[in-house]
């Protein structure tokens, strides 16, 4: 029989809950853009750049080499902050992941599904819908419960 979360944690695991959600969709759509920023810099060779020499945005070529791709831009390279700000968030995903699979004492397949989604473009976005609705059907279940049982003795009382 698989462990169920304590009654006393219920109100963590609606914290855990919305900061995982939270997380989610912020990881989801940095994703997205590092996946446009993929297909930007090693198909179309361009890279976004911020107030440089053309503007205040701007697509500058990204030019093939011996030794690789090479930036041809000045300014402030978006690209790269992309790929470093969804590293970053991913990391806050995998924290928000392993605080709500904690609470909810779930198996550690779960932890891995559900870490996939920083991953896997799209999946982040189902995930949190998939995951906030099984969380949340438990958790009312488990309040109900606790109210019955706590109605019961009185009940007999009576």
């Amino acid at each position: 029989m698989p462990l169920e979360p304590k009654l006393a944690d219920l109100p963590r695991i609606r914290g855990a809950l919305k900061f995982y959600q939270v997380a989610s969709v912020i990881t989801g759509v940095m994703l997205l853009l590092l996946c446009a920023e993929m297909l930007l810099k090693y198909v179309w060779h361009f890279e976004l750049y911020a107030f440089g020499p053309n503007g205040v945005l701007s697509f500058e070529p990204v030019l093939e080499t011996a030794s690789g791709l090479e930036s041809t831009g000045t300014g402030v390279n978006l690209s790269t902050g992309i790929l470093i700000a969804h590293g970053w968030f991913y990391v806050v995903y995998l924290f928000s992941d392993f605080r709500l699979w904690s609470l909810m004492r779930w198996p550690f397949t779960r932890f891995i599904l559900i870490a996939l989604g920083g991953i896997v473009p799209f999946l982040s976005f189902f995930l949190e819908a998939k995951i906030g609705r099984e969380v949340r059907s438990y958790l009312d279940r488990r309040e109900a419960e606790a109210a019955d049982s706590d109605n019961q003795p009185v009940e007999a009382a009576q």
